[in-house]
């Protein structure tokens, strides 16, 4: 299965499953990850720095096709409640601005 490897969280690697959010996947290793609006994708606080493995993500949701649009999700990020792994392993890394203050990043 395709991992979701996190840069700043020293380089934590975490399994991605079949038909899952890369969200999920992240809580599913018990950690905390940003997302104010409850993972509906109404917001941009869930967003992940795409470092490697862009190709491996499906298309953009609706709401990361909108937030692109009005140029609040950059061509280098997706939300983590909208998008899943298609196969081969992604790279990234939580933004500066959405750190939670209790995690600890590297």
């Amino acid at each position: 299965m395709p991992d979701l490897i996190v840069q700043n969280l020293n380089q934590r690697h975490i399994t991605v499953e079949p038909g899952q959010t890369l969200l999920k996947a992240v809580q599913a290793a018990g950690i905390d990850w940003m997302h104010a609006c409850g993972a509906k994708g109404r917001c941009t606080t869930c967003r992940i720095i795409v470092l490697q493995g862009m190709e491996h993500l499906g298309e953009l949701s609706p709401a990361e096709q909108r937030y692109r649009s009005n140029h609040r999700l950059k061509d280098n990020e997706r939300l983590t409640c909208q998008c899943m792994l298609q196969g081969g392993n992604v790279t990234g890394k939580v933004p500066e601005q959405t750190k939670l203050p209790h995690q600890v990043y590297s």
